[in-house]
């Protein structure tokens, strides 16, 4: 696709590539007609360099392939080689990292573990490429459901509001529809459990799985639920009290330790649950519960790297080749810049507007409290001038704290227009999505400082991972 005409030659960065000039062309897409699969390089090409897709030839994509989830089975069963992919969370530039890394598509499968959408600004351009491999790999890309492919989820965090703006209400409908065909696990080498989240206290055997009943919005509770959303216990030995726990970060599930695994895989002859769901600082965790010289008996991977774009984690991918398992860490990859929530410049620029507004109030302010004092009149008497003292005192008392407050809000307003993207983060970390009291009044440094670490982010972010009422 020609790249966007600049007649005049004034672009403001002319080293940066334009986008493409129109959505691409069915024809281009589909080259031999729509009853062949789509032309995936040219898609990822053309989304790479920031191009758009027309909503039928999206809706057309997503039909397709949610016909060929429906035909797979609740509980899919690969043999290595294999690639595993964790959570990708919309960061599309780092899923092109993913593809580079993975292998090739005719040489090896790939198992993408869920958590397709939300957070990251490019979850339809995520969703357009793997339908689009789907369909050129039926029998070797293969993916499951995560916890945040459902309603819910999506209409809670940023996936909704994402579709509205690039296309409509009837685009995310039908993306919804297609992940209510996903396949919820996944049997690799018939030893290793592929899942989403975690086991279940109603998880006795793998065929319960395949029970299920999937094509559904997730339910809150039960082994649908458990399945999306459980998380191992965090500590190193896996101790817990019972074999399961309510899992209160989540708002639903359970938390499952040492005991309960280990029943488990011993019942159903494995050697491991393979999960995705939990951002690691390493991009991985090996969960070696029953001792280091023993297989991790569950192996959690992230494949979201610098995760929201603050948690300065790196990311990882499974590789099963010749029943050897080898783990591939990678860094992220630099994005084009997208206004936080989708903000037009307008809205992005209100701030700078009101500290330029404040600032004239503080020098009219400021002058008045600087004018003379005025001369009293001698034959006034000293009744009239205490009146008067009383009243100027009272004035610019009244002046001072103008200006005081004045002063203050010119700073805030200054830190929001300067580091308005960093406080967008932070805002999107904190319980209720406001930046902590106080905090935005001592400048860059302290708000920094409140995102510049993968734990401190984590600890922020925690109220995230909790299910929606």
């Amino acid at each position: 696709m020609e790249p966007l005409i600049d007649p005049l030659h004034d672009r403001a960065i002319g080293d940066v590539p334009a986008p493409p000039h129109r959505p691409l062309d069915r024809n281009i897409l589909y080259p031999n007609g729509i009853i062949s699969p789509p032309d995936w390089r040219i898609l990822r090409s053309h989304l790479y360099s920031e191009g758009r897709v027309n909503k039928a030839e999206c809706l057309l994509l997503i039909h397709q392939t949610t016909e060929v989830f429906r035909k797979e089975r609740n509980l899919l069963e690969l043999k290595d080689p294999v690639t595993v992919v964790g959570d990708i969370h919309g960061q599309f530039y780092d899923f092109m990292r993913i593809l580079e890394l993975g292998g090739d598509f005719d040489k090896t499968k790939y198992l993408f573990l869920g958590d397709y959408v939300d957070r990251g600004a490019f979850s339809i351009e995520v969703v357009m490429l793997l339908y689009a491999i789907k369909l050129n790999y039926p029998g070797t890309v293969y993916m499951i459901r995560g916890n945040h492919e459902c309603r819910q989820m999506t209409a809670f965090f940023n996936f909704r509001t994402e579709c509205l703006n690039k296309f409509d209400l009837e685009t995310y409908d039908a993306v919804m529809e297609s992940f209510d065909a996903l396949p919820t696990a996944c049997l690799v080498n018939n030893k290793f459990l592929a899942i989403h989240g975690g086991i279940s206290p109603e998880l006795v055997t793998i065929e319960d799985i395949s029970r299920l009943s999937r094509f559904q919005e997730p339910p809150r509770q039960g082994l649908y639920c458990d399945l999306l959303w459980s998380d191992p216990i965090d500590n190193d030995t896996g101790h817990c009290t019972d074999k399961y726990k309510i899992n209160d970060v989540r708002g639903c599930s359970v938390y499952f330790g040492q005991v309960a695994v280990n029943t488990f895989l011993k019942r159903n002859r494995l050697l491991s649950v393979l999960r995705a769901h939990e951002a690691q600082v390493d991009g991985y965790k090996m969960h070696r519960w029953n001792g280091n010289t023993e297989f991790p008996v569950v192996i959690t991977v992230f494949s979201a790297p610098n995760y929201c774009d603050v948690y300065n984690n790196k990311a990882a991918m499974l590789k099963f080749e010749n029943n050897t398992l080898n783990i591939q860490q990678f860094n992220y990859t630099e994005h084009p810049y997208i206004l936080p929530n989708f903000l037009d410049v307008f809205t992005w620029s209100a701030p700078f507007v009101i500290e330029k507004v404040l600032e004239m109030l503080h020098n009219i302010i400021k002058s008045r409290k600087d004018e003379p004092e005025e001369n009293i009149d001698p034959t006034s008497g000293e009744r009239v001038k205490e009146l008067k003292d009383n009243l100027r005192d009272s004035k610019l008392e009244k002046l001072r704290n103008k200006v005081k407050a004045v002063s203050r809000m010119m700073k805030m307003f200054r830190t929001l227009r300067e580091d308005k993207e960093i406080i967008l983060q932070l805002k999107g970390l904190c319980p209720d999505n406001k930046v902590p009291r106080g905090l935005l009044a001592q400048g860059r440094d302290a708000i920094a400082g409140a995102v510049d670490s993968f734990t401190h982010a984590k600890q922020m972010d925690i109220v995230n991972e909790k299910r929606p009422d």
